[in-house]
């Protein structure tokens, strides 16, 4: 079976931010049930930048904006033949839970780990290369040598404040991406241009390449148009080029 590595490129600030808090709760998934100490300082540095991104913008309204979206969307479904009724019944539940939670919370979503004053010196000092040193932070020195028993317990509560925000991303990115199939195109020399249907907005495009080509897209666009550059790079010495070849590709434009 043919390999196929697959690009995303947001086309939209919020679908952007949404992909952001996405990537890196799967790191935190790969670096929390590591025991060692560095697996706890990488889990904790994870969580840190959670809570840098959430305060960059008002997450909660965005969340609430396309959950409400969807929830719209999907029940007018309802009415169409040959939907699957329980499915879909099972995702609006999930939908209305969600924004039940998250208006029945007044406060914003991280609330409970700002005025931690141990996580605030450490964010502060993961900003200086570093910043972390045993010399510069005795406390988080101390917390490492802590028992995992304890410090996976102390990971675990401070990301339990994100619960509801991991849920409300991964089920807002699944409809995204199911929303759309991809469909087969050719880039001619290793480029390809697009319209795009203003009265549809493209929140999302997949790019899937067989492995075998040996390149990666670079993308530009906004809302009534994309580009991709198909560009490979023999090393990671040399800089990356333009493919003068054709590439047959698989596009999805997630418009849902």
């Amino acid at each position: 079976m043919q390999e196929i590595i697959t690009y995303e490129q947001p086309l939209s600030e919020r679908i952007r931010s949404f992909l952001r808090l996405e990537y890196l709760f799967r790191q935190n998934q790969h670096f929390l049930p590591d025991t060692s100490t560095w697996g706890s300082h990488a889990a904790l540095a994870n969580i840190l930048e959670i809570q840098n991104l959430l305060g960059r913008s008002d997450l909660k309204t965005e969340l609430l904006k396309e959950l409400e979206r969807h929830t719209g969307n999907l029940a007018r479904l309802e009415q169409i033949p040959g939907v699957d009724r329980d499915r879909l019944s099972e995702i609006l539940d999930s939908l209305d839970r969600l924004i039940d939670h998250l208006y029945s919370n007044s406060q914003p979503l991280g609330s409970e780990l700002k005025h931690n004053e141990f996580l605030a010196s450490v964010r502060q000092r993961l900003a200086i290369p570093g910043g972390t040193c045993d010399f510069d932070l005795p406390a988080y020195h101390h917390w490492l040598q802590q028992s995992s028993e304890h410090r996976l317990n102390d990971l675990t509560t401070w990301m339990a404040s994100f619960n509801i925000l991991e849920q409300a991303i991964n089920i807002i990115l699944q409809l995204v991406r199911e929303g759309a199939s991809p469909r087969p195109e050719v880039a001619t020399e290793g480029f390809y241009q697009r319209s795009l249907d203003p009265n549809s907005p493209c929140q999302l495009l997949r790019i899937g390449i067989p492995a075998e080509y040996g390149c990666f897209p670079e993308v530009s666009g906004g809302k009534h148009r994309f580009s991709i550059r198909f560009m490979e790079q023999p090393t990671p010495n040399e800089k990356a080029t333009q493919i003068q070849d054709e590439i047959d590709f698989e596009l999805t434009c997630c418009s849902i």
